[in-house]
């Protein structure tokens, strides 16, 4: 037998990337227990989807020290990490709840609910992959099995005109951003393969071998031009400035539990694999440096100042999401200096987890059948027609603007931390003062923040005035949904975790900022 496929046959070890395997497959059952069961049974299929990704998260909590960390797998394709864990628990605990807000949002629309949980499943499995990737072509081919999914998701109620517009605009403007990440990437495997210049490797395409090429050709002018590019078709997955346009409509028209995993997984995902390429071109860190310092300012400045004018509040969660990816930005920037900035934006992302699943929980009961339409004003008197939602919303948005002593406000406080560690460090891509500049344009940009989401509060818990309805006007304000116990306990932990992981950080330290 061949030595090459005998040993490419051993770099392939399936039951490193079993969860991943388990993610898929159990998509796969859902769809068989369609066909199989009978449609008096159809009801069972979601109840299915929740308890298998809650028996995969348990499963790798127990197993939490099972990666490879270090180890190239797949001949190269896959390197997993000190965080992959981590990650892997990120996405299936997120593709989870995104299942449970399904469940509610779906029993008021007359579609197919069956094909919601797989793409979900599908969608989080290769998030999970592309936080491992060590090559632009599986990085490529897991970023667009997220995207495909995530075109059929936004637009899932096809009956609704703006879920279908919001649809549109997502497949326009990612594939725009596919674009622009190819030739990227194009750019960087001709250069980095050209064998006239010295570094130069026939696998370009693998992470490893194209930083070597950088590290020996400072300040290649196609390189630079590749870097910006690929920089580029990841600002467009995170929602930096000026690549969120298409945030604010997306994010108003798609279903809330897909607004929810747009908001909390896809963010998450651009992160992890904006986190791998700033170490691959970390030889030109000047360039990136500079690139992601003017995104960062301008993201944070634009997300906040956008979202004061919002009444409706999908869209008012978008732009502040965009500020969010502007606070994390400055994280990442910190990372080429301090490599404990990674673990900092990963705490971040599951402080932003928790909060915004919570919020979108409420969210989920408040919404009428056409969830595209929420108002602040819908809002009104929640807190005293139903004190448990309105506690939930407080502690959420609360979080998300930083409040202490809630898990928000602990996120920021470490990021602005290491990025003040990086002012101060003695060799760095930046002068201390633009570190400065930042943390001063991101303490503006919290400040701001918390008018727009203290209205929100303020509509949830104190009378507004509200125009009169006119003779035979009915009210406008849908009727919201009654909240089960399972989804009471659902959302009563996150808030519950929200405010606990402000006070302790303990566990999650010890398995982020530790590493």
């Amino acid at each position: 037998m061949n030595p090459e496929l005998i040993q490419a046959a051993a770099d392939n070890p399936w039951m490193a990337i079993a969860p991943e395997i388990a993610l898929a497959g159990l998509a796969l059952l859902l769809l068989v227990a369609e066909i199989f069961l009978p449609k008096s049974k159809h009801g069972l299929v979601p109840s299915i989807s929740v308890a298998g990704q809650l028996g995969i998260l348990v499963g790798l909590l127990v197993n939490w020290n099972g990666a490879s960390v270090g180890q190239p797998l797949f001949n190269g394709l896959l390197m997993p990490g000190a965080h992959t864990q981590f990650l892997r628990a990120f996405f299936v605990a997120s593709s989870l709840l995104v299942s449970v807000l399904g469940v509610v949002a779906l029993a008021k629309q007359k579609m197919p609910k069956v094909e919601f949980f797989v793409i979900v499943q599908v969608v989080s499995a290769a998030m999970m992959l592309l936080s491992q990737a060590n090559h632009f072509v599986l990085m490529f081919v897991a970023l667009e099995t997220v995207t495909v999914g995530f075109y059929i998701l936004v637009s899932y109620v096809r009956t609704n005109p703006l879920t279908l517009e919001a649809g549109l605009k997502y497949l326009i403007t990612g594939a725009l951003s596919s674009g622009l990440l190819l030739f990227g990437i194009v750019l960087l495997y001709g250069v980095a393969g050209n064998p006239t210049l010295p570094g130069s490797s026939a696998d370009s395409m693998n992470f490893d071998a194209l930083y070597g090429f950088l590290q020996a050709n400072p300040g290649n002018f196609l390189a630079s031009l590749g870097i910006v590019l690929v920089l580029s078709g990841v600002a467009f997955k995170i929602g930096a400035v000026p690549f969120q346009i298409w945030i604010p409509d997306v994010y108003q028209g798609a279903p809330t539990p897909v607004t929810a995993f747009l908001a909390v997984s896809s963010k998450a995902a651009g992160f992890a694999i904006l986190l791998t390429l700033v170490n691959v071109f970390s030889p030109y860190a000047g360039l990136v440096a500079t690139v992601i310092a003017i995104m960062a300012a301008a993201t944070i400045l634009f997300g906040n100042l956008a979202a004061l004018t919002q009444h409706n509040v999908k869209r008012l969660l978008g732009l502040s999401g965009v500020s969010h990816a502007g606070y994390l930005l400055i994280g990442v920037l910190a990372s080429l200096t301090v490599p404990v900035a990674a673990s900092a934006i990963y705490f971040y992302l599951f402080a932003y987890l928790l909060a915004s699943f919570a919020v979108f929980g409420v969210m989920t009961h408040v919404a009428g059948e056409n969830d595209a339409d929420q108002e602040l004003d819908h809002y009104t008197d929640l807190a005293k027609t139903n004190p448990f939602l309105g506690g939930i919303l407080a502690i959420g948005l609360g979080s998300l603007a930083g409040i202490p002593p809630l898990a928000g406000f602990m996120g920021k406080l470490l990021v602005f931390m290491t990025v003040f560690a990086a002012a101060g460090a003695p060799v760095g891509p930046l002068t201390a003062g633009c570190y400065y500049g930042l943390l001063g344009v991101a303490i503006v940009g919290v400040v701001i923040s918390i008018y727009y989401y203290f209205g929100w509060i303020k509509a949830a818990y104190f009378d507004t005035w509200r125009a009169p309805l006119l003779e035979g006007e009915t009210d406008p304000t849908p009727a919201r949904t009654p909240v089960a116990c399972w989804m009471r306990l659902t959302l009563g932990l996150l808030a519950l975790a929200s405010v606990v992981l402000g006070l302790y950080q303990g566990p999650v330290a010890g398995w982020l900022l530790l590493r």
